[in-house]
Order: C-alpha cells, then structure tokens, then sequence
C-alpha cells in the first residue's frame, strides 16, 4: 500500500468472503466510494485444491470453488455494471485449464472454461456500450494456491517443467497483459482470450 501512495495512487483494502453475495455488493460499493469511481474490473481472486480423483472432492469444497471461482465475479460485475462507462473494461483472469484441465483439478478447471465462456458472452452484451471484455489465461505461475494445496508436491517439484522454458512463469510477467486490455489503445479488443502458458496450449 506504501507504494500505492508513494505514486500519488489510491489503495483499498476490503477483507471479506467473497462467496457472500452481500460482501460482493459491499466490496463495489466501498470501492465506488474510495475511488471516486473506477473504470475497470479485474477479476482475479480464485480458490483452487488438487485432488486425485473427485471423488474426493465433497460437496462443500466444490461449492467453495464454484461460489469463489464463478459466483464472486457474476455478482461483482453485475453491481458494478451502472459505474461503468464507455471505456470502462472488464478482465477476468481465465486458465489454460480451461482448454486443458489436469486430471487433479477437475472442480478449479471447470470453473476457468466457464470464466472463458461468460467472457464472450459478456463481451456481446455489453459492446453496444462500449465496455470491453476480455481474460487473461495464464499457464502454470507460481502464485500463492500453488504451494497451499493447488498442486500436489509430486507436481510442485517439477511445476513449469513442460513448458518451452522449462520453468514457471512469475506474476510479474503477466502484468503488463492486464494493463495493456485496460488501456484505451486496445479499444478494439474485445471478447479476447489472452493466453500466457510459456509455449503451450492454447490460444
């Protein structure tokens, strides 16, 4: 946040569930009222666990997935729709799971190729108004639900091993994707899927 305020920027933090629709409604409203405003949705919260098979996966963790994954943005961007004027642009962050899921991650996978879906969906509806819609989707990133159950140690040992590197991807390197489908000059991008997976998969 220091450094948020050192760039003369502003910062919130709003702690809270995300798989309570009124924190969601609460989050965009406190957000509006911090900001001023905002021209751009960045949907990048996601909860992801391995299991082996989904039989192990009980009905509480797949809907702690799916509320988080998939319910969370539906109700963010549908409060925060009014604030957006043309310009404004929606990103959520997608999956190359979403084209090709690991057997491990059955629930977190199904959530991306949802998120891929509602994405072009999105773009229809809202392109008359000159809101744009686009996700990133990333390969493997070494990120925090990495190494907190979202891949199995087996896996972590080797993870980015398969790409053209050899190696994961950092969350830094995705950044300056993000930007540039905020920024005015991608006014023509719109119901985009913007891989980043190190020389894999699609798109």
């Amino acid at each position: 946040m220091a450094r948020v305020k050192a760039e003369g920027r502003i910062g919130l933090t709003i702690p809270g569930d995300l798989r309570c629709e009124a924190f969601c409604q609460e989050l965009v409203a406190k957000a509006a009222t911090g900001l001023g405003g905002f021209d751009i949705i960045a949907n990048n919260a996601g909860r992801q666990q391995a299991n082996a098979s989904f039989l192990d996966i009980a009905s509480e963790q797949f809907d702690w997935t799916m509320k988080t994954n998939i319910y969370a943005p539906f109700w963010i961007i549908k409060v925060a729709q009014p604030y957006l004027k043309p310009g404004a642009a929606i990103i959520p962050t997608a999956s190359e799971q979403a084209y090709d899921p690991s057997a491990d991650l059955y629930d977190y996978a199904q959530t991306k190729a949802a998120a891929m879906n509602y994405v072009k969906s999105l773009a229809k509806q809202l392109g008359s108004k000159g809101i744009r819609v686009n996700a990133v989707a990333p390969g493997p990133i070494w990120t925090s639900p990495q190494v907190s159950g979202g891949a199995a140690q087996e896996k972590l040992q080797n993870f980015g091993g398969q790409t053209v590197f050899g190696r994961p991807g950092q969350p830094a390197g995705l950044g300056t994707i993000y930007v540039q489908l905020a920024a005015s000059d991608a006014s023509f991008a719109t119901s985009q899927i913007y891989g980043s997976a190190g020389g894999q998969g699609q798109p």
